[in-house]
């Protein structure tokens, strides 16, 4: 395969079936160890109760199961305690994670959208509001004016009045 040449179709299909024939007899292999497990560590844990006696050896029998029952029952609850203990100091570590890193802000888009669109995408589509906003502008007149020099007059007059306008000012 090194040497450049690629593998057909049918032999990678070939592999692949032998690779989970393979896979599977492996998974029925360990479902029957699990099995086999299983019943050997029941066979050592909990063997078989003699139920030929008396009824005072009954009796000492159920005493046994009852104690056996209660310690099983105390680690589970010291197992669960213990669980939820390193749980919780987990997702304090992860806290202490993001807190220590800081959030980052992902680099947001540009994305170019009407006013309409934008309205039409925060309000949702039963929602009909249109953003023509050149609608809305009053429209203004433009008026030229046309001043004839006779009108402005000459300049050195304007100059005069507003220079006794000034000395008005610099008194004050």
């Amino acid at each position: 395969m090194s040497d450049g040449k690629k593998m057909t179709s049918s032999r990678k299909h070939h592999l692949k079936s032998l690779m989970l024939q393979i896979a599977a007899g492996w998974i029925e292999q360990e479902k029957k160890d699990l099995v086999v497990a299983k019943e050997a560590y029941l066979a050592e844990s909990c063997p078989k109760p003699d139920l030929h006696g008396d009824q005072a050896a009954l009796m000492e029998l159920c005493r046994k199961i009852h104690a056996a029952i209660d310690k099983i029952d105390e680690d589970r609850y010291d197992i669960h305690s213990k669980v939820q203990k390193a749980d919780k100091e987990i997702e304090d570590l992860k806290i202490k994670v993001v807190d220590l890193i800081g959030v980052k802000k992902p680099a947001l888009k540009k994305v170019r959208m009407s006013a309409d669109s934008m309205l039409q995408a925060l309000l949702g589509s039963k929602h009909k509001v249109t953003m023509d906003l050149r609608s809305n502008l009053k429209q203004v007149k433009k008026e030229v004016k046309e001043e004839t020099t006779e009108q402005v007059g000459d300049w050195r007059k304007n100059i005069e009045d507003k220079a006794d306008r000034k000395k008005m000012f610099e008194t004050s």
